[in-house]
């Protein structure tokens, strides 16, 4: 409940007025500080933790059931009741809970209004989640997760013992690195709401989570005998997902203990597919290939020729002529197929990237170091084919 409370005391802070959370039953979920106007029934519910029947029936008949956006509900004297204001909180169109506020001394500006309003799916994501954990509280398993991927052998333990995953089931772990975006709450409850919609589909593989800053971690146990199982998992986390992401998959091991394993190569992969989006949205570690060693060497040391190539941007096509014709393990009729260009045109974009970049590429060498210096240009973010770029 540490995250209720913290986002219902911040709400009650910003707006200077007390409210009270009550799950979809009208239980009293949590409460900010009390002051100001207050009648029986919030004196009452505070006490006992719930509403009468009778005030249940008058608030139901008001609407609070059905609605989707905030309403007031009118006051009722022979209850003892004043005036209100209830958001609805809801995840997914269910009714989660209600957000009450007392209407009166003085009543509610529409500001305040919005403003609670805006809060609600951050108070829906935390009520889903504090019901998701069974066997373990919400709290417990998020900082048992954080162990986890920390390689903490103990977290393994103790997610076990409390049923959250099988102690002799494999584990794969998928991270989910957002695009275009910088990192900030909003992004933050995306990525939650998502992998916590994800969890509720995927209850037979026993999924964990973790949302850091800028990514989001979903473990899973993967289907025996599925070789494609991380793949499957991935599509699953892009239909969950309300943002753009790029999907990196680390390989199964056998054990939860050995999860930071998995983690480490899966946040490895979708950092690269963030990065080189011709690998595809989503990315196994295991299929990398040369971005497995070049995120571990420093992204400035690159060959001293394409320096005035990367600093011009009307150098685009050569360097992307280039990389190509790499890639293509120097066949220019393979290039000239690929970006269906005259091999008159490709030999002299060639012969202008040699004359700029002042190398050779009969040489072996040379050939290596701009293959490996265009790839480390693009993790650096200095080297931006058009493939890249948004909207081209």
């Amino acid at each position: 409940m540490a995250d209720l409370q913290r986002l219902v005391d911040e709400l009650a802070a910003r707006l200077g007025r007390p409210l009270l959370l009550e799950d979809r039953l009208q239980r009293v979920v949590v409460y900010s500080e009390q002051s100001g106007a207050m009648d029986d029934i919030r004196r009452d519910s505070i006490l006992r933790r719930r509403t009468t029947q009778e005030v249940r029936q008058w608030l139901g008949a008001a609407g609070i059931h059905e609605a989707v956006a905030p309403l007031r509900t009118p006051g009722a004297a022979h209850l003892g009741l004043l005036p209100r204001v209830c958001v609805p909180v809801r995840h997914e169109a269910g009714l989660l809970g209600f957000l009450w506020f007392i209407d009166t001394g003085p009543a509610m500006s529409r500001a305040q209004v919005a403003e609670a309003a805006a809060a609600a799916p951050a108070l829906a994501l935390a009520l889903f989640h504090e019901s998701l954990a069974t066997g373990l509280a919400s709290h417990r398993e998020l900082e048992a997760v954080t162990g986890l991927m920390l390689g903490e052998h103990d977290a393994a333990r103790q997610l076990i013992e409390a049923g959250a995953f099988p102690q002799a089931q494999p584990v794969t772990v998928l991270v989910a690195r957002p695009l275009a975006a910088e990192p900030d709450d909003a992004l933050r409850l995306a990525l939650e709401q998502g992998l916590l919609a994800l969890r509720r589909r995927l209850s037979g593989h026993h999924p964990l989570h973790l949302v850091r800053y800028d990514h989001a971690v979903l473990l899973a146990a993967p289907p025996a005998g599925a070789p494609a199982a991380g793949s499957a998992l991935a599509e699953e986390v892009h239909a969950a997902m309300s943002v753009p992401v790029a999907v990196g998959i680390g390989r199964s091991r056998p054990a939860l203990a050995a999860a930071a394993e998995s983690y480490a190569e899966a946040r490895h992969a979708a950092e690269v597919a963030a990065r080189v989006p011709g690998l595809g949205r989503s990315v196994a570690w295991a299929r990398l290939g040369v971005y497995r060693m070049l995120t571990h060497l420093p992204h400035h040391d690159l060959h001293p020729g394409l320096e005035p190539l990367l600093a011009d941007e009307q150098h685009l096509p050569l360097l992307e002529t280039l990389e190509t014709y790499l890639d293509l393990a120097g066949s220019a009729g393979a290039t000239s197929r690929a970006l269906r260009l005259h091999r008159t045109s490709l030999y002299y974009r060639l012969q202008r990237v040699e004359e700029l970049a002042r190398t050779d590429l009969k040489d072996g060498g040379e050939r290596l170091a701009l293959h490996l210096s265009l790839k480390l240009a693009r993790l650096s973010g200095r080297y931006r084919p058009r493939e890249t770029r948004p909207g081209d």
